[in-house]
Protein backbone atom coordinates (compact mmCIF):
# COMPACT_ATOMS: atom_id res chain seq x y z
CA UNK A 1 0.00 0.00 0.00
CA UNK A 2 1.01 3.15 -1.17
CA UNK A 3 1.72 6.49 1.51
CA UNK A 4 -1.22 8.20 -0.57
CA UNK A 5 -3.53 5.20 0.08
CA UNK A 6 -2.45 4.85 3.50
CA UNK A 7 -3.90 8.43 4.63
CA UNK A 8 -6.79 8.08 2.71
CA UNK A 9 -7.66 4.91 4.51
CA UNK A 10 -6.11 6.22 7.97
CA UNK A 11 -8.47 9.60 7.08
CA UNK A 12 -11.78 7.47 6.52
CA UNK A 13 -11.33 5.39 9.69
CA UNK A 14 -10.46 8.23 11.61
CA UNK A 15 -13.61 10.30 10.18
CA UNK A 16 -15.68 7.55 10.92
CA UNK A 17 -15.16 7.40 14.01
CA UNK A 18 -15.45 11.61 14.49
CA UNK A 19 -18.68 12.06 12.05
CA UNK A 20 -18.72 12.95 8.69
CA UNK A 21 -19.26 16.53 9.31
CA UNK A 22 -15.99 17.48 10.66
CA UNK A 23 -14.96 16.54 6.79
CA UNK A 24 -17.25 18.50 4.94
CA UNK A 25 -16.03 21.88 3.13
CA UNK A 26 -18.02 23.79 5.56
CA UNK A 27 -15.19 23.56 8.26
CA UNK A 28 -12.54 23.18 5.61
CA UNK A 29 -13.03 25.82 2.99
CA UNK A 30 -14.54 25.17 -0.95
CA UNK A 31 -12.01 24.19 -3.24
CA UNK A 32 -13.96 25.82 -5.72
CA UNK A 33 -14.25 28.90 -3.20
CA UNK A 34 -10.09 28.43 -2.70
CA UNK A 35 -9.29 28.47 -6.54
CA UNK A 36 -11.13 31.09 -7.18
CA UNK A 37 -9.42 33.30 -4.49
CA UNK A 38 -5.90 32.32 -6.21
CA UNK A 39 -7.03 32.90 -9.78
CA UNK A 40 -8.22 36.37 -8.10
CA UNK A 41 -4.55 36.95 -6.49
CA UNK A 42 -3.07 36.04 -10.19
CA UNK A 43 -4.90 38.32 -11.79
CA UNK A 44 -3.56 40.05 -15.04
CA UNK A 45 -1.31 43.50 -14.79
CA UNK A 46 -2.67 46.48 -15.43
CA UNK A 47 -1.86 48.47 -18.24
CA UNK A 48 -0.75 51.43 -15.89
CA UNK A 49 0.18 49.05 -12.97
CA UNK A 50 1.01 51.02 -9.31
CA UNK A 51 3.75 49.85 -6.75
CA UNK A 52 1.23 47.72 -5.62
CA UNK A 53 0.45 46.25 -8.41
CA UNK A 54 4.11 45.48 -9.38
CA UNK A 55 4.53 44.35 -5.97
CA UNK A 56 1.78 41.62 -6.10
CA UNK A 57 3.57 40.31 -9.39
CA UNK A 58 6.69 39.91 -7.43
CA UNK A 59 4.83 37.58 -4.83
CA UNK A 60 4.27 35.09 -7.32
CA UNK A 61 7.66 34.44 -7.29
CA UNK A 62 8.87 31.12 -6.16
CA UNK A 63 10.45 30.83 -2.07
CA UNK A 64 10.96 28.37 0.12
CA UNK A 65 8.09 26.48 2.24
CA UNK A 66 6.20 29.38 0.45
CA UNK A 67 7.01 31.35 3.62
CA UNK A 68 7.17 34.54 1.40
CA UNK A 69 10.04 35.99 3.43
CA UNK A 70 10.57 39.32 1.49
CA UNK A 71 9.26 42.72 2.13
CA UNK A 72 9.16 45.98 -0.44
CA UNK A 73 9.64 49.67 0.37
CA UNK A 74 8.78 51.84 -2.63
CA UNK A 75 10.13 55.40 -2.74
CA UNK A 76 10.70 57.68 -5.80
CA UNK A 77 12.26 55.94 -8.66
CA UNK A 78 12.96 52.52 -7.12
CA UNK A 79 11.44 49.51 -5.06
CA UNK A 80 13.42 48.01 -2.77
CA UNK A 81 13.05 44.16 -2.02
CA UNK A 82 13.88 43.76 2.01
CA UNK A 83 14.54 40.30 3.50
CA UNK A 84 11.95 39.34 6.48
CA UNK A 85 14.00 37.53 9.03
CA UNK A 86 11.11 36.59 10.73
CA UNK A 87 10.02 34.26 8.44
CA UNK A 88 13.45 33.08 8.15
CA UNK A 89 13.66 28.77 8.59
CA UNK A 90 16.67 27.95 10.46
CA UNK A 91 16.29 24.16 10.18
CA UNK A 92 16.26 23.98 6.48
CA UNK A 93 18.12 27.19 6.06
CA UNK A 94 20.66 28.10 8.64
CA UNK A 95 22.77 30.61 6.95
CA UNK A 96 19.54 31.96 5.16
CA UNK A 97 20.68 30.84 1.88
CA UNK A 98 17.10 30.39 0.15
CA UNK A 99 15.95 33.42 2.04
CA UNK A 100 18.26 35.54 -0.14
CA UNK A 101 17.37 33.33 -3.20
CA UNK A 102 13.94 34.19 -2.82
CA UNK A 103 14.73 37.29 -2.78
CA UNK A 104 16.06 37.43 -6.20
CA UNK A 105 13.46 35.16 -7.40
CA UNK A 106 11.05 37.88 -6.52
CA UNK A 107 13.10 41.00 -8.02
CA UNK A 108 13.42 39.19 -11.48
CA UNK A 109 9.25 39.10 -11.36
CA UNK A 110 9.14 42.61 -10.40
CA UNK A 111 12.30 43.85 -13.21
CA UNK A 112 9.69 41.62 -16.28
CA UNK A 113 6.64 43.15 -14.65
CA UNK A 114 8.05 46.47 -14.75
CA UNK A 115 9.44 46.54 -17.99
CA UNK A 116 6.41 44.56 -19.86
CA UNK A 117 4.38 47.71 -18.33
CA UNK A 118 7.04 50.26 -20.05
CA UNK A 119 8.97 51.21 -16.87
CA UNK A 120 11.89 49.39 -17.60
CA UNK A 121 14.74 49.28 -15.01
CA UNK A 122 18.00 47.90 -13.42
CA UNK A 123 18.43 45.40 -10.36
CA UNK A 124 21.77 45.72 -8.05
CA UNK A 125 22.70 44.88 -4.55
CA UNK A 126 22.46 46.87 -1.78
CA UNK A 127 24.48 44.91 1.54
CA UNK A 128 24.12 48.15 3.27
CA UNK A 129 20.59 47.30 3.69
CA UNK A 130 20.19 43.59 5.04
CA UNK A 131 21.03 42.96 1.20
CA UNK A 132 18.40 44.40 -0.17
CA UNK A 133 17.48 43.99 -4.21
CA UNK A 134 16.89 47.30 -4.80
CA UNK A 135 14.87 48.35 -8.74
CA UNK A 136 15.69 51.09 -9.89
CA UNK A 137 13.41 52.75 -12.83
CA UNK A 138 15.05 54.10 -15.60
CA UNK A 139 13.88 55.81 -18.97
CA UNK A 140 12.52 53.38 -21.70
CA UNK A 141 10.07 51.69 -23.50
CA UNK A 142 7.50 48.34 -22.76
CA UNK A 143 9.98 45.47 -22.95
CA UNK A 144 7.20 42.61 -22.97
CA UNK A 145 8.51 39.18 -22.84
CA UNK A 146 6.86 35.11 -22.57
CA UNK A 147 8.92 35.57 -19.50
CA UNK A 148 6.44 38.08 -18.24
CA UNK A 149 3.20 36.19 -19.48
CA UNK A 150 4.07 33.15 -17.67
CA UNK A 151 4.46 35.07 -14.15
CA UNK A 152 0.83 34.70 -13.12
CA UNK A 153 1.33 30.47 -14.41
CA UNK A 154 3.76 29.41 -12.59
CA UNK A 155 4.15 26.93 -10.24
CA UNK A 156 6.22 24.20 -8.59
CA UNK A 157 4.79 21.12 -9.74
CA UNK A 158 5.20 18.84 -6.98
CA UNK A 159 3.79 15.53 -8.81
CA UNK A 160 4.82 13.24 -11.40
CA UNK A 161 5.68 14.14 -15.03
CA UNK A 162 4.85 12.11 -18.28
CA UNK A 163 8.43 11.07 -19.19
CA UNK A 164 8.43 12.74 -22.23
CA UNK A 165 11.84 14.21 -23.69
CA UNK A 166 12.40 17.48 -23.51
CA UNK A 167 13.68 18.90 -27.05
CA UNK A 168 17.17 20.40 -27.49
CA UNK A 169 15.57 23.48 -29.06
CA UNK A 170 13.97 23.79 -25.11
CA UNK A 171 16.95 23.00 -23.61
CA UNK A 172 18.96 25.77 -25.46
CA UNK A 173 16.06 28.04 -24.79
CA UNK A 174 15.89 27.43 -21.32
CA UNK A 175 20.04 27.41 -20.88
CA UNK A 176 19.85 31.07 -22.26
CA UNK A 177 17.28 32.77 -20.30
CA UNK A 178 18.63 31.53 -17.10
CA UNK A 179 21.92 32.86 -18.31
CA UNK A 180 23.16 35.67 -16.03
CA UNK A 181 26.65 36.77 -15.11
CA UNK A 182 27.79 35.02 -11.94
CA UNK A 183 25.37 31.88 -12.43
CA UNK A 184 26.29 28.60 -14.13
CA UNK A 185 23.20 26.99 -15.19
CA UNK A 186 24.10 23.02 -15.75
CA UNK A 187 21.11 20.96 -17.40
CA UNK A 188 21.31 17.14 -16.79
CA UNK A 189 19.37 15.08 -19.25
CA UNK A 190 20.89 11.57 -19.10
CA UNK A 191 19.62 8.55 -17.22
CA UNK A 192 22.71 7.86 -15.08
CA UNK A 193 23.45 11.25 -14.04
CA UNK A 194 19.72 12.01 -13.21
CA UNK A 195 19.73 8.58 -11.03
CA UNK A 196 22.87 9.89 -8.62
CA UNK A 197 21.45 13.12 -8.48
CA UNK A 198 18.26 10.83 -7.47
CA UNK A 199 20.56 9.14 -4.58
CA UNK A 200 21.84 12.44 -3.05
CA UNK A 201 18.49 13.61 -2.87
CA UNK A 202 17.35 10.36 -1.21
CA UNK A 203 20.62 10.37 1.17
CA UNK A 204 19.71 14.23 1.62
CA UNK A 205 16.25 13.03 2.85
CA UNK A 206 17.42 10.53 4.73
CA UNK A 207 19.62 13.35 6.96
CA UNK A 208 16.28 15.58 7.31
CA UNK A 209 13.76 13.00 8.31
CA UNK A 210 16.35 12.34 11.18
CA UNK A 211 16.59 15.60 12.51
CA UNK A 212 13.36 16.52 14.45
CA UNK A 213 14.32 20.35 14.30
CA UNK A 214 13.52 20.39 10.42
CA UNK A 215 10.44 17.98 10.70
CA UNK A 216 8.74 20.23 13.22
CA UNK A 217 9.57 23.30 11.28
CA UNK A 218 8.35 21.70 8.01
CA UNK A 219 5.15 20.64 9.75
CA UNK A 220 4.49 24.13 11.03
CA UNK A 221 4.23 25.50 7.59
CA UNK A 222 1.77 22.82 6.07
CA UNK A 223 -2.20 23.86 5.26
CA UNK A 224 -3.83 21.13 5.32
CA UNK A 225 -6.98 22.00 3.58
CA UNK A 226 -8.19 25.32 1.46
CA UNK A 227 -9.97 27.46 4.30
CA UNK A 228 -6.55 26.90 6.57
CA UNK A 229 -4.21 27.86 3.75
CA UNK A 230 -6.30 31.30 2.66
CA UNK A 231 -6.59 31.97 6.31
CA UNK A 232 -3.05 31.75 6.41
CA UNK A 233 -1.41 32.83 3.06
CA UNK A 234 0.98 31.15 2.85
CA UNK A 235 2.93 28.00 3.94
CA UNK A 236 2.57 24.49 1.90
CA UNK A 237 -1.17 23.31 0.78
CA UNK A 238 -1.76 20.09 0.20
CA UNK A 239 -3.75 20.27 -2.76
CA UNK A 240 -1.10 21.83 -4.74
CA UNK A 241 1.29 18.85 -4.00
CA UNK A 242 -1.35 16.50 -4.85
CA UNK A 243 -1.91 15.29 -1.19
CA UNK A 244 -5.12 14.79 0.37
CA UNK A 245 -7.46 17.68 1.75
CA UNK A 246 -7.97 16.80 5.52
CA UNK A 247 -9.53 19.16 8.42
CA UNK A 248 -7.02 21.47 10.05
CA UNK A 249 -7.39 19.42 13.48
CA UNK A 250 -6.64 15.91 11.92
CA UNK A 251 -3.82 16.73 9.18
CA UNK A 252 -0.99 16.79 12.01
CA UNK A 253 -1.62 13.84 13.51
CA UNK A 254 -1.97 12.30 10.15
CA UNK A 255 1.73 13.68 9.02
CA UNK A 256 3.10 12.64 12.41
CA UNK A 257 1.04 8.89 11.15
CA UNK A 258 2.34 8.50 7.87
CA UNK A 259 5.57 10.84 6.95
CA UNK A 260 8.02 8.62 7.16
CA UNK A 261 11.54 8.50 5.40
CA UNK A 262 11.14 5.49 3.30
CA UNK A 263 7.56 6.51 1.61
CA UNK A 264 9.37 10.20 0.71
CA UNK A 265 12.35 8.55 -0.64
CA UNK A 266 9.64 6.40 -2.87
CA UNK A 267 8.04 9.08 -3.80
CA UNK A 268 11.29 11.32 -4.92
CA UNK A 269 12.45 7.89 -7.03
CA UNK A 270 9.43 8.15 -9.25
CA UNK A 271 9.07 11.70 -9.31
CA UNK A 272 12.75 12.09 -10.91
CA UNK A 273 11.98 8.74 -13.04
CA UNK A 274 9.59 10.67 -15.17
CA UNK A 275 11.18 13.68 -15.24
CA UNK A 276 13.52 13.89 -18.57
CA UNK A 277 15.70 16.31 -16.66
CA UNK A 278 17.10 18.09 -14.09
CA UNK A 279 19.00 22.49 -13.73
CA UNK A 280 21.49 22.75 -10.88
CA UNK A 281 22.26 26.43 -10.70
CA UNK A 282 25.91 27.60 -8.62
CA UNK A 283 26.52 30.92 -8.39
CA UNK A 284 30.20 32.07 -8.65
CA UNK A 285 30.39 33.12 -5.28
CA UNK A 286 28.54 32.12 -1.86
CA UNK A 287 27.69 35.08 -0.78
CA UNK A 288 24.54 37.37 -0.15
CA UNK A 289 24.31 39.48 -3.68
CA UNK A 290 24.90 35.82 -5.56
CA UNK A 291 21.96 34.07 -4.13
CA UNK A 292 20.27 36.53 -5.39
CA UNK A 293 21.47 36.34 -8.48
CA UNK A 294 21.01 32.79 -8.19
CA UNK A 295 17.33 33.21 -7.78
CA UNK A 296 16.98 35.53 -10.52
CA UNK A 297 18.31 33.13 -12.71
CA UNK A 298 16.27 29.97 -11.05
CA UNK A 299 13.04 32.23 -11.42
CA UNK A 300 13.80 33.03 -15.22
CA UNK A 301 14.45 29.17 -15.88
CA UNK A 302 10.72 28.49 -14.21
CA UNK A 303 9.57 31.23 -16.38
CA UNK A 304 10.85 29.91 -19.58
CA UNK A 305 9.88 26.60 -18.45
CA UNK A 306 5.95 27.56 -17.99
CA UNK A 307 6.27 29.40 -21.35
CA UNK A 308 7.26 26.18 -23.36
CA UNK A 309 4.92 23.83 -21.29
CA UNK A 310 6.78 22.70 -18.93
CA UNK A 311 6.87 22.09 -15.01
CA UNK A 312 9.11 22.20 -12.47
CA UNK A 313 9.85 21.43 -8.68
CA UNK A 314 12.74 21.92 -6.81
CA UNK A 315 14.36 19.06 -5.02
CA UNK A 316 16.66 21.25 -2.64
CA UNK A 317 18.16 18.35 -0.47
CA UNK A 318 21.40 17.89 -1.60
CA UNK A 319 22.10 21.41 -1.38
CA UNK A 320 20.18 21.96 1.96
CA UNK A 321 22.52 18.93 3.53
CA UNK A 322 26.13 20.65 3.60
CA UNK A 323 27.68 17.19 3.71
CA UNK A 324 26.10 16.20 0.47
CA UNK A 325 26.75 19.59 -1.27
CA UNK A 326 30.40 18.57 -2.85
CA UNK A 327 29.07 15.33 -3.95
CA UNK A 328 26.99 17.69 -5.96
CA UNK A 329 29.67 19.89 -7.41
CA UNK A 330 32.00 17.42 -8.64
CA UNK A 331 29.03 15.78 -10.14
CA UNK A 332 28.33 18.34 -12.50
CA UNK A 333 31.64 19.20 -12.66
CA UNK A 334 31.93 22.59 -10.70
CA UNK A 335 34.70 20.86 -7.81
CA UNK A 336 35.28 23.36 -4.56
CA UNK A 337 31.79 25.51 -5.66
CA UNK A 338 28.22 25.41 -3.85
CA UNK A 339 25.71 24.20 -5.52
CA UNK A 340 22.78 26.67 -5.08
CA UNK A 341 19.78 25.12 -6.07
CA UNK A 342 18.54 21.40 -7.54
CA UNK A 343 15.54 22.01 -9.85
CA UNK A 344 13.37 18.99 -11.68
CA UNK A 345 11.48 19.52 -15.20
CA UNK A 346 8.92 18.09 -17.23
CA UNK A 347 5.56 17.76 -18.72
CA UNK A 348 3.51 17.11 -16.24
CA UNK A 349 -0.54 18.15 -14.67
CA UNK A 350 -1.76 21.12 -13.61
CA UNK A 351 -2.34 21.29 -9.79
CA UNK A 352 -3.65 24.18 -7.27
CA UNK A 353 -1.64 27.23 -6.98
CA UNK A 354 -0.23 28.24 -3.96
CA UNK A 355 -1.83 31.21 -1.39
CA UNK A 356 0.27 34.33 -1.26
CA UNK A 357 -0.32 37.27 1.58
CA UNK A 358 -2.21 40.29 0.77
CA UNK A 359 -0.08 42.97 -1.07
CA UNK A 360 -0.65 45.52 2.41
CA UNK A 361 1.18 42.60 4.52
CA UNK A 362 4.34 42.90 2.55
CA UNK A 363 4.43 46.52 2.07
CA UNK A 364 7.01 48.63 4.76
Amino acid sequence: MNRRAMLVGGTAVVLAGAGAASYSYLQMGSVTGYDTAIAAGRGALPGNPDFRDLIRFATLAANSHNTQAWRFRSSDGRIEVLPDFSRHTPAVDPDQHHLFVSLGCAAENLALASSARGRPGELRFDGAKDGAAVFEFVDGSSRPSDLFDAIPHRQSTRAEYDGRTVSTADLEILASAAALPGVDVKLITDRPTIDRVRDLVMAGNNAQMMDSAFVKELKSWLRFNPRQALRSGDGLYSGASGSPILPTWLGPHMFDLFFQAKSENEKYARQLKTSPGVAVFVAAKADREHWILAGQACQRFALQATALGLKHAFINQPVEVADLRPELAALIGVPGRRPDLVMRYGYGPTLPGSPRRPVEDVIV
